[in-house]
C-alpha cells in the first residue's frame, strides 16, 4: 500500500514509519522498540554523531537521548504536547477522508513553520557574524 501513496503521505503509515528504524540500537526488552516509536508517530532520522535522533512525522519535533525504558507516547506528549497526531482517537487507516485531508493540511503548516523556523536561524547567525565583522572593521 505505501508503494502507492506520495512520498510526502508515506509517513502517515505506520508500517512505512517502522521501516525507518532499521539501524535503531533498541529493539528488543526495552519500550522504545522500532513498532512502540512509529505508533507514536516517530521516524527515525539517525546523525553522525546522534544516532538515536527520532522525529514526529506530524509535528517535527524532534528527540534524541532516548534510553531502554522512555515510553515513546509519554516522551512524545511531554515534549509536543499540541502534536495533533497525538489526540487522534484512531487509527489513520480509519479516517474520513474530510478528516485525512485536514490533518494533512496541519501537518504541512507544521512543516512550514518548521522550515521557517531554520531559515530564521540561518539568517540570525549570519547576521551575527556580519556585526562581528563590521564591529571588526570599526576599530
Amino acid at each position: 500500500m505505501a508503494a502507492q501513496l506520495p512520498e510526502r503521505l508515506k509517513p502517515f503509515l505506520a508500517e512505512y514509519r517502522v521501516e525507518s528504524f532499521q539501524q535503531w540500537p533498541f529493539n528488543d526488552d526495552c519500550l522504545c522498540t522500532p513498532e512502540r516509536m512509529a505508533k507514536a508517530g516517530f521516524i527515525h532520522c539517525p546523525g553522525d554523531n546522534a544516532p538515536d535522533v527520532a522525529q514526529c512525522f506530524f509535528c517535527f519535533k524532534e528527540l534524541e537521548g532516548w534510553e531502554p525504558d522512555d515510553d515513546p507516547m509519554e516522551e512524545h506528549r511531554k515534549h509536543s504536547p499540541r502534536c495533533v497526531f497525538l489526540s487522534l482517537q484512531k487509527d489513520v487507516a480509519d479516517l474520513t477522508m474530510r478528516e485525512f485531508m485536514k490533518l494533512a493540511k496541519e501537518r504541512t503548516m507544521n512543516l512550514a513553520k518548521k522550515q521557517i523556523m531554520q531559515k530564521v536561524k540561518e539568517f540570525e547567525k549570519r547576521a551575527s557574524h556580519v556585526r562581528s565583522e563590521i564591529s571588526r572593521l570599526r576599530k
